[in-house]
């Protein structure tokens, strides 16, 4: 079996780059920034709001595992994360 990594997104895995990552994974800036918008992570004027900046201060796999726990009500520890499929898994 394969696994595809998409080395552009992995460029972005640390905490600070919640847009560069997002933009990355979605192939488009303007895109990114509108999703950002709707989730209620970004202001109208581009600027991240509290739970933006929340987000971004966060890596890649604090958030997939943050994502997990808060789906299933299980705590954080339990989930062991992925790179590969950014998805945390409970261990």
């Amino acid at each position: 079996m394969c696994e595809y990594i998409d080395m552009e997104t992995q460029r972005f895995m640390g905490s600070g780059q919640l847009v560069d990552r997002l933009m990355a994974q979605v192939g488009d800036r303007g895109f990114a920034i509108a999703l950002l918008k709707k989730r209620g992570d970004m202001t109208a004027d581009g600027k991240l709001t509290a739970k933006g900046e929340e987000a971004n201060a966060m890596t890649a796999e604090q958030r997939a595992t943050k994502r997990a726990s808060e789906k299933s009500g299980k705590p954080e520890y339990l989930y062991t994360y992925n790179p590969l499929t950014n998805t945390s898994t409970l261990a």
